[in-house]
């Protein structure tokens, strides 16, 4: 079958709420359309296991170019390639932001985005363990739980921070954000309850197409009749009589449009593609979150395992156990005035190194900020107009003076945490032995904390921006100029929110659905 309603492209957080919902009508034909295999097995059931994902077939590996801002490094970029998207391989940490993210989004001038018209539609989604009230919804598909295994060291890193300062907050999405403590995730029962576990039932209206790419969207004048697909070496197009929405995510959204013509005239040109919408704020306004971690070996028990047959068995079993992932963490403010929180902390069991990518095999655990709402903007650009090659990113990380002040400030605040005696009497390093590891500062001056953020700075992994609310897409998503094409999900949002991006994807695509059906 090639004709559809709807055609979803992406089974990523967004893509599946949207197909999910719109299949829930059984008068409507879904395709729900996916680069990579089917999310099958325990590397996407277990919690822990979601780092042998990365630089495998299930992930797009991306890379920047080199970025001054991190001493010409190149930035590694894991996204998911399996259905369930990036929600399939992350660290499951439910945050929404910062109510102040979305009355800016509203204030910039996209009328129906502030907070107070967001949250029903994240209480929609939700099934939280904790029940419903003014801020959590409880019935809906995705299952939202606190950590079912806390270990020793991110249980005392949670009570130096409040020693260092830091008031406890017992819910980062409730009522204030501010403050440290557990993170929520999306577990159900101690396995990843991704978007696709939520979200996608069998129905015989909705069809998923896994290990299809999507090549470029077909035109009659304005409107998108369809999309060209390769799968697994044959092409073919696909048709929609109603809509197609692009839930590709920050870096393959801007990118499909602009091989199907849609993006900067003069610089489509340049690539070899032929305009067929001037649109030029395709690609621009790329965002994300840049930070470091400092690491610390430890005197504590190591992790059990992780990857034994007794753990995984405990897991499956009785829902606990360290191979379910847990960070603590936190909201900080860098100084005085501010409307909201501007770092974020995360802290987590391991050495840091390469990234993220060199395993570690000593105990410890690391932990570290990065700036909420940075200032440092990028681009997403075409490389050539082979439409197998992947886009040209450079996310100008830390080209902002304002971002690398957050950040040194942050990492200060990390150090004080480090030095609080319910901490060091559990760790093997001090922060001299972890900077003669080159795993933290060298001092509190400010030369050798920017040293440290420029050498050891990664991405934490949450892009956005790239087609953005109010230029790119409407207030309904729908792309400006265009019919019948929308976009769902990262890549709308006008300004980064205070937090990790996967619970407000899914509350995108579930405005998209509804927007559709409202228009339908």
């Amino acid at each position: 079958m090639t004709d559809y309603d709807y055609i979803v492209l992406g089974a990523g957080s967004a893509g599946c709420a949207v197909a999910g919902r719109l299949s829930e009508d059984p008068g409507v034909r879904v395709a729900l359309v996916e680069a990579g295999p089917p999310a099958a097995g325990r590397l996407f059931e277990i919690p822990a296991l979601f780092s042998r994902q990365m630089k495998t077939a299930y992930d797009w590996d991306f890379e920047t170019e080199p970025e001054p801002g991190l001493g010409g490094r190149r930035a590694y970029l894991p996204r998911g390639r399996a259905i369930g998207g990036t929600s399939s391989m992350n660290t499951m940490l439910y945050v929404r932001g910062h109510r102040h993210d979305y009355d800016t989004w509203e204030q910039l001038g996209n009328k129906g985005w502030g907070y107070a018209d967001v949250l029903p539609y994240f209480k929609k989604s939700e099934d939280n363990q904790r029940g419903a009230d003014e801020f959590h919804g409880i019935g809906g598909p995705l299952t939202v739980s606190d950590p079912v295994f806390v270990h020793p060291l991110l249980a005392a890193w949670v009570e130096a921070a409040q020693n260092a300062g830091h008031a406890f907050n017992p819910d980062f999405n409730g009522a204030e954000q501010d403050g440290v403590g557990y993170y929520q995730v999306t577990q159900r029962d101690g396995l990843r309850c991704s978007s696709a576990v939520a979200f996608l039932a069998e129905r015989p209206n909705l069809t998923v197409l896994t290990s299809t790419l999507a090549l470029r969207l077909r035109f009659d004048g304005t409107r998108a009749s369809g999309v060209d697909v390769d799968h697994l070496g044959t092409v073919r197009t696909l048709r929609a009589s109603r809509e197609i929405v692009v839930s590709l995510g920050a870096y393959n959204s801007p990118h499909l449009l602009l091989q199907s013509g849609v993006g900067p005239a003069g610089e489509l040109r340049a690539a070899g593609v032929e305009p067929l919408h001037d649109l030029p704020d395709v690609g621009r306004n790329l965002q994300d979150h840049a930070g470091c971690f400092l690491s610390f070996s430890s005197r504590a028990e190591p992790v059990p395992g992780p990857d034994t047959s007794a753990e995984e068995r405990r897991l499956r079993e009785h829902g606990d156990g360290p191979m379910a992932w847990t960070e603590v963490g936190g909201f900080l403010r860098s100084g005085d005035g501010l409307p909201a929180p501007d770092l974020q902390v995360h802290a987590a069991l391991g050495i840091v190194r390469d990234q993220g990518l060199t395993a570690s095999a000593e105990p410890g655990m690391s932990f570290g900020p990065y700036v909420a709402r940075p200032a440092s903007r990028g681009s997403v650009r075409l490389r050539h107009n082979h439409p197998y090659a992947k886009p040209r990113i450079v996310h100008n990380y830390l080209d902002d003076a304002d971002d690398r002040q957050r950040l040194r400030e942050g990492v200060r605040m990390c150090m004080r945490i480090a030095r609080e005696t319910r901490l060091t009497g559990m760790l093997d390093a001090d922060l001299a032995g972890a900077a003669a590891a080159g795993l933290a500062p060298a001092s509190d001056r400010d030369h050798d904390i920017d040293e440290f953020i420029r050498t050891q700075s990664f991405s934490f992994y949450h892009p956005s921006g790239t087609c953005v609310l109010g230029k790119v897409v409407d207030e309904k998503l729908r792309v400006r100029g265009l019919d019948n094409v929308r976009v769902a999900d990262t890549s709308v949002m006008p300004a980064l929110v205070t937090g990790n991006t996967n619970a407000p994807a899914i509350m995108i695509g579930e405005r998209a659905a509804d927007f559709l059906r409202g228009d339908a």
